[in-house]
């Protein structure tokens, strides 16, 4: 098969082809043969890798909400809860709910209160406590 081009076929010398065509200065966006604009050369910027850990925590938390399980429920008022790195709370609220022993729970507490007595761990009052999941 041959593909030669016949004088019909061919461009005139007066018209451009707008393969052809060259872009111009006010082409913001240098395009290629298929009309799409071209792909950057430069490289992407890459990270280096750290040279120590951060300095200071890299998440944002609040103080005064914690997350772990309850090991001393019921309805209340007083509950014991355990977070993930071991700390135990004993917590005081009033009207909170009912909460059985190992249920994980999302708790925003207060100062504690100095009339309340509620077991071993560190004493806070409840503000807001909802179950997990």
């Amino acid at each position: 098969m041959s593909f030669e081009q016949t004088p019909s076929d061919a461009p005139s010398a007066g018209t451009p082809s707008s393969a052809a065509a060259p872009t111009g200065p006010t082409d913001p966006t240098p395009s290629s043969a298929s009309g799409r604009p071209s792909r950057s050369r430069v490289p992407l910027p890459t990270l280096r890798p750290p040279t120590g850990p951060p300095r200071k925590p890299t998440d944002a938390r609040k103080a005064n909400v914690l997350a772990g399980r309850i090991n001393r429920g019921g309805d209340g008022p007083c509950y014991g809860l355990v977070t993930d790195d071991g700390r135990q709370y004993a917590l005081h609220g009033t009207g909170k709910g009912t909460f059985a022993v190992g249920t994980t729970v999302l708790v925003t507490i207060g100062p504690a209160d100095p009339t309340a007595d509620c077991g071993p761990g560190t004493p806070a009052s409840i503000v807001d406590i909802s179950p997990v999941g």
